[in-house]
């Protein structure tokens, strides 16, 4: 099984030309200020459910490039007495705060101030409502995307969270529960109206599992019917797919995930930035493997640690032209001891690399 085309052994991805990668970076340089703070660029990493924890976002911070990042999914109910010294969610660095937003969900506006109110006294930019995610065990209490099927409660949920704080307040949401983009402009301007300073926006409904491409004309209809900044997101793979997405939908910026997660020096690369040696000498997914197993044996215990290793192997491998023998590997240890063996046996320079990452092609 591959990947898709694939290149040289040494090449650490496809070139885009001269002119799209300066467009590009001109295009997402350019910082961002939200309610007096100031976001560095318009690339952020996407709020995510199991990718987006302290230890990947210190792997990279060893990258740079990132505009803002964006913490895992946080219970709302949980996150006022959470201790994040223990919490494997909760948790950050403090030298990461000034660019950190929290993400958060539930579906009792009470629950939610709470909650941002701990946000705001933690010192994060800013808090996020989480409104796009589809997954059952969230939907079926409420939260996520289920907001979305209800506008008058997910303008509830905003306006608890409005009040409640002072902070940057986004809200990350998807086109809902049927195919026409109306209902999400509607519900955009509302958004703003009640205060709203940003919206994140993934352009499928909810019950689709990826199966069909993200409508980028939806983005271009939500970012038309608000003055607040809209972030798209959604099957951004290459600089190309980005620029396109910047030029067709007018968005502010753009939020990338599971890319993110498969190749995190892409925020330098895109931006203009300075790519690590190791990149720039053919080890840079060598020294990823290694720099993040050290940070998740660093953040969690070993139990969480190797589970994370192994969810993070599914985006990791798509890098690769045959990337089910990699991952294979890194599956089949049993310790993060053992992962680190496959990291430094198995990610040589001679692994060709995939033309178009598929991101959809592995799991576990």
């Amino acid at each position: 099984m591959q990947t898709g085309d694939d290149t040289s052994p040494q090449d650490p991805g496809p070139d885009s030309s001269p002119g799209i990668q300066a467009e590009l970076a001109d295009r997402l340089v350019r910082p961002l200020t939200l309610r007096g703070r100031m976001a560095a660029n318009r690339l952020w990493l996407a709020p995510m459910a199991g990718l987006g924890h302290v230890a990947y976002r210190e792997v990279l911070g060893h990258y740079g490039g990132c505009g803002l990042a964006f913490t895992e999914m946080c219970s709302a109910r949980a996150l006022p007495t959470e201790n994040s010294r223990v919490s494997p969610v909760f948790r950050w660095r403090e030298a990461e705060l000034g660019s950190l937003v929290c993400q958060v969900a539930g579906a009792e506006p009470a629950e939610l101030a709470l909650a941002a109110r701990r946000v705001e006294d933690e010192g994060f930019f800013g808090v996020d409502i989480n409104m796009g995610c589809a997954v059952p065990g969230i939907v079926k209490k409420g939260a996520g995307a289920a907001l979305l099927r209800d506008h008058d409660a997910a303008l509830a949920a905003l306006e608890a969270v409005r009040t409640a704080v002072s902070i940057p307040v986004f809200v990350k949401f998807r086109t809902g529960w049927s195919p026409e983009v109306e209902p999400a402009v509607a519900l955009a301007r509302r958004f703003e109206s009640a205060g709203a300073d940003c919206l994140i926006f993934h352009p499928r409904v909810a019950p689709d599992k990826r199966t069909r491409p993200p409508r980028r004309d939806h983005i271009r209809a939500v970012a038309k019917a608000v003055s607040i900044p809209v972030m798209g997101n959604g099957d951004v793979v290459t600089p190309e797919d980005c620029l396109d997405m910047l030029r067709s939908t007018g968005c502010a910026g753009v939020s990338i995930g599971r890319m993110a997660i498969a190749r995190p020096w892409l925020f330098a690369e895109w931006t203009g930035g300075d790519l690590p040696a190791e990149v720039l000498e053919g080890e840079g997914f060598r020294d990823y493997a290694l720099r993040l197993a050290e940070a998740l044996d660093n953040h969690f215990d070993p139990v969480r640690a190797l589970k994370r290793f192994k969810l993070f192997t599914i985006y990791f491998a798509a890098n690769f032209t045959y990337g089910h023998a990699l991952q294979s590997r890194f599956l089949a240890a049993r310790s993060m001891a053992e992962v680190r063996e496959a990291a430094r046996a198995h990610l040589t320079p001679g692994l060709r690399l995939a033309r178009r990452p598929n991101m959809n092609l592995f799991n576990i």
